[in-house]
């Protein structure tokens, strides 16, 4: 039977790794951040919007008012910073430079990839999981272009993932659980008071403490009555009398999930999140009276609901939520010409014949993309083969010492994965409900597990792990493993140009739309 490779010590490396992620992330987040003196795609609402708490101008927003209060808080420091100086314009009702509004987003950005790391460490404690998967979300151009403007979804994500890593604290300690479940809470709270979708997030962790409580009534009778095995690893106890011994494995902090009573989920994941979000209202409702807390929640939902469907008539870069896993339809966020790369665009007046095109496209890294949606579809075989014997070995009347350490191997194998397909699939699936116009982006919270899910089978592969696919074929995942890495890294370049918004030619434009429905 093969044995779970053990977690590589991670010592100084990781916090070096973990800052090399961030330095990369920072300087290709600011790295001509002013570039486009104008408002781009949605920060005609969220610019503007942000805008109108500083200048006390009473609007309605079809969205929680937490993004906004950050972006006016950005605004308003950006204005004291040297930068503040720089060209603005007056397109969101007040002279504003371009950084004053950028700024604060790639900041948060340029955290988040190491937020993803952080999460990898906490499920895995593996050393090269947690750089792979946080240099995957450094390369991955959606989050990179969603970092460089004034939007909402890096909100959405840093609350979101921090919300999922506090509570992953909180089941791999035993003590001060009520400090890091309280942090998680505030977390979500705040996740849904960017956008009612970080609800999902919350959800991921309710989901998971149900799935371990299907785990621990699966622990086979025959083991013992003392069900803390599952939680602690191997009770060395065994009533077992067989001479073969079963060397001890280090348990999942997943196993500890029950440890959490009902009172706590309620106190600290249902009750404080409302209450949060409830509170990040006042500084909004302080401003706009009228309508009051509860008509401006059912205003929200009406104002969705009024948005039509997914037809070009409606918007021409709507996409269902069944087309995001394969990229068919990104977004563009900017389009213009020029006469020479050294424009300052957008140019007024518009020239005509212009052969140099500045274009930014909210799309993945299609290779880093495409394999994560197949590696999500991967762990989905693997993790209901491991279901299938874990129930198998439940209902037989007798377990030997083997079958007992290949219970153990099953269960621990099995976590990771159903972490990442649990949380991937709630923030995915809800939207198969959803009536209104969609996007790419509304695939991003999905699309962060699936980068992690990619980087796990990877560094599995690097390392020879047999427990993921067959022996006979170390070598070969070993050369897919590399090649997907290299792959990654060359398409990240490639398409950058169009994640910046670098002048292009219309030849150098084209080869980078791979499909019509990438235009």
């Amino acid at each position: 039977m093969p044995q779970l490779i053990k977690p590589v010590q991670l010592g100084s490396w990781l916090p070096i790794g973990l800052f090399g992620i961030f330095i990369f992330s920072f300087c290709i987040r600011f790295w001509g951040l002013g570039r486009f003196n104008t408002l781009v795609f949605d920060e005609v609402y969220y610019v503007k919007f942000a805008n109108n708490y500083l200048t006390q101008t009473p609007f309605f927003d079809g969205h929680p008012p937490l993004s906004k209060y950050l972006i006016a808080i950005g605004i308003w420091l950006g204005q004291r910073f040297p930068f503040g100086q720089m060209p603005t314009n007056e397109l969101a009702g007040s002279p504003l430079s371009p950084l004053s509004y950028r700024w604060l987003n790639a900041l948060v950005g340029s955290f988040l990839p190491v937020l993803v790391a952080a999460i990898a460490h906490q499920i895995s404690h593996r050393l090269s999981f947690t750089l792979i998967a946080g240099s995957f979300a450094a390369l991955d151009g959606m989050l990179l272009v969603e970092s460089r403007y004034g939007l909402n979804n890096v909100y959405l994500l840093l609350f979101g993932l921090l919300g999922q890593w506090f509570f992953l604290i909180t089941i791999g300690r035993r003590h001060q659980q009520w400090l890091w479940l309280t942090l998680s809470g505030i977390s979500f709270g705040a996740a849904i008071a960017i956008k009612w979708n970080g609800l999902w997030f919350l959800l991921g962790t309710y989901g998971l403490w149900g799935v371990a409580w299907v785990i621990r009534w699966l622990l086979p009778p025959q083991l013992g009555s003392d069900r803390s095995m599952i939680r602690d690893g191997y009770n060395q106890k065994t009533n077992l009398q067989s001479a073969q011994k079963v060397k001890p494995t280090p348990a999942s902090p997943f196993n500890r999930l029950t440890d959490l009573r009902p009172a706590a989920i309620l106190i600290y994941l249902t009750i404080l999140p409302v209450t949060v979000y409830s509170l990040l209202w006042i500084p909004h409702l302080h401003l706009n009276p009228t309508p009051d807390f509860w008509k401006v929640q059912t205003d929200i939902y009406n104002y969705h609901q009024r948005v039509g469907g997914n037809d070009p008539k409606v918007h021409p870069y709507c996409s269902p939520w069944y087309t995001w896993p394969l990229m068919v339809r990104p977004v563009s966020y900017f389009y213009e010409t020029g006469l020479s790369p050294q424009d300052e665009v957008p140019l007024t007046p518009k020239p005509s014949g212009g052969s140099v095109i500045f274009d930014v496209h909210s799309m993945g890294n299609p290779i880093l993309w495409w394999s994560s949606t197949a590696a999500i579809g991967l762990l989905t075989l693997l993790t209901f083969h491991d279901l299938r014997r874990l129930i198998s070995i439940r209902w037989q009347k007798g377990v030997s010492a083997l079958q007992e350490q290949g219970y153990r191997l099953a269960v621990e194998r099995f976590w990771v994965p159903a972490y990442l397909l649990l949380n991937y699939g709630i923030n995915w699936l809800p939207w198969m409900r959803v009536s209104r116009c969609t996007f790419l982006y509304h695939h991003l919270g999905a699309a962060m597990f699936g980068t992690l899910a990619i980087a796990w089978l990877v560094d599995r592969w690097l390392q020879l792990d047999v427990t993921v696919l067959s022996p006979n074929y170390r070598p070969q995942l070993r050369s897919l493993g590399i090649s997907i890495s290299c792959l990654v890294i060359l398409a990240f370049a490639f398409w950058l140009p169009v994640y910046l918004g670098l002048p292009l030619s219309p030849l150098g434009f084209r080869l980078r739309m791979w499909f019509p429905s990438w235009v």
